[in-house]
C-alpha cells in the first residue's frame, strides 16, 4: 500500500496568507501527511495547533524597509531560518513545499529551492508580494488571486484561481443568515474593519447609525473590533444613547462566523484585503472599500482600485472618510437599488468558489511529475 504524500505548507502573519494555507491543508489532510511551516509568535500558530496538524516553527519577520541595523538582523534572521527549513526538509522530505506568499513562507520556499524539492505558491493580492515575485520563476506552478498579478509573475505555470472560499459561502442562504442573526428579511448593511477594527470607519459609522436606522430603516451589523469596542461603545452612547434598544442595530467587538455575518448583508463597509475582497464578492455585496493606508506594499490600495476598475466597489481614502461621505455614499447605494445590484452582479461575478480544489489540483500535478 503506497504511503500518504508529505506535503509542506507555509504562510502566516496575516489572514491574508495564513487562511489560504489551512483552506488548501484542510482540504488534502485526509490524502497528504501535512506539516506546516510558521512563526510560533503569529496567529498561524493558534490555528494551526488547534487543527492539529505537525508545526514546524521557524523564526522570521517582515523585512525592514529601510537600511538600519535593523535590516542586518533581519538579514541573520532569515539566514537561520532557511537553514532551520534546509534540516526540516532533510529530516522529513516533504514531496511538494506549498506557500502563500509573505516572509513566513520565505525560509521554506527557499530551502525547496536549494535541495531541488518543487513549490507551488499562491498570492493573494492584486500586486504580488516580494517572495512571489522572486521566487516565482522557480516554482513548478503559481496561483494567483487576480488576473491583474499576472503582470507581475515570471512563470509559464500561472492559474488565476481567486482565494479559497469556504465551502459555508455556498451552502446558507440570505433568508436563513439574517433568521440566525435574529435580523428581518430587508436592506442589511455590514461595517467591519477587520478582527481590530478602523478608527475612521468607527468613528464616522457611530454618527450616521441612528440616521441609517431611523430616516432609512436599514439594518446594520456592525463589528468594532476587539481593542476599539469600548471607546465605540461610549461614541455611540453619546451620539444614540438609545442604539442597544434598536433591533435595526447589531453592534458586537467581533463575530466568530463572519460568513453569517456576509450572508446577510446587502453594502458592506470594509477594509481591502484580499481575503475580505473574495468572501465579500462570494456573497454578492456592493462594497465601500477603505483600504488600510499603512498595508505591506500598499497592496490593500490596489486591490481596492482593482474592485473599482470592475464595477465592484466604490473606492474610498481612509483619510477621506466622514461621516457626511460615508453616509452620502450609503445613501446613494440604498436609494439607487439598480446601481446596488449592478455592483452586487459585478462583485460575485468575480467570486471563484473551486479556488482550493484548482490550487490543490496544481499541487497534485507537482506530485505526479
Amino acid at each position: 500500500m503506497k504511503s500518504k504524500p508529505r506535503i509542506f505548507i507555509a504562510g502566516g502573519g496575516t489572514g491574508g496568507h495564513i487562511y489560504p494555507a489551512v483552506a488548501v491543508a484542510d482540504y488534502m489532510k485526509c490524502d497528504a501527511e501535512i506539516y506546516y511551516v510558521g512563526n510560533p509568535k503569529n496567529l498561524e500558530y493558534d490555528i494551526v495547533t488547534q487543527k492539529n496538524y505537525r508545526f514546524l516553527p521557524v523564526n522570521v519577520h517582515g523585512m525592514p524597509r529601510k537600511l538600519s541595523f535593523s535590516l542586518i538582523f533581519w538579514g541573520f534572521q532569515l539566514i537561520i531560518a532557511i537553514l532551520k527549513c534546509l534540516i526540516y526538509i532533510i529530516k522529513y522530505r516533504p514531496e511538494v513545499v506549498f506557500g502563500t506568499g509573505g516572509y513566513v513562507s520565505a525560509p521554506a520556499l527557499i530551502a525547496a529551492k536549494l535541495l531541488f524539492v518543487p513549490y507551488v505558491m499562491h498570492d493573494c493580492d492584486s500586486n504580488p508580494g516580494l517572495v512571489t515575485r522572486k521566487l516565482a520563476p522557480g516554482a513548478y506552478g503559481v496561483s494567483l488571486a487576480f488576473e491583474k498579478a499576472k503582470e507581475y509573475i515570471k512563470n509559464k505555470n500561472i492559474h488565476i484561481n481567486g482565494n479559497p472560499i469556504r465551502l459555508e459561502f455556498k451552502e446558507i442562504t440570505k433568508e436563513q443568515a439574517r433568521e440566525e442573526l435574529k435580523l428581518e428579511n430587508k436592506l442589511t448593511i455590514c461595517i467591519m474593519g477587520g478582527s481590530q477594527g478602523a478608527k475612521s470607519i468607527n468613528s464616522s459609522a457611530c454618527k450616521i447609525l441612528k440616521t441609517l436606522s431611523e430616516e432609512y430603516n436599514v439594518q446594520v451589523i456592525f463589528q468594532t473590533g476587539k481593542k476599539k469596542y469600548d471607546e465605540v461603545e461610549k461614541e455611540l452612547i453619546e451620539n444614540y444613547p438609545e442604539y442597544i434598544a434598536d433591533k435595526n442595530l447589531i453592534v458586537k467587538p467581533y463575530f466568530d462566523n463572519m460568513v453569517t455575518v456576509l450572508k446577510a448583508s446587502d453594502i458592506a463597509i470594509s477594509r481591502a484585503g484580499s481575503l475580505s475582497i473574495s468572501e465579500l464578492c462570494a456573497c454578492g455585496i456592493g462594497t465601500i472599500f477603505v483600504p488600510y493606508p499603512h498595508a505591506a506594499a500598499d497592496h490593500q490600495r490596489k486591490n481596492a482600485r482593482v474592485m473599482e476598475n470592475y464595477g465592484a466597489g466604490i473606492y474610498l481614502e481612509d483619510d477621506d472618510v466622514t461621516p457626511v461621505k460615508l453616509l452620502e455614499l450609503l445613501k446613494n447605494l440604498i436609494t439607487d437599488s439598480a446601481k446596488l445590484q449592478k455592483m452586487q452582479e459585478n462583485a460575485y461575478g468575480l467570486a471563484k468558489f473551486n479556488g482550493t480544489y484548482e490550487i490543490v489540483e496544481q499541487i497534485k500535478s507537482a506530485l505526479n511529475r
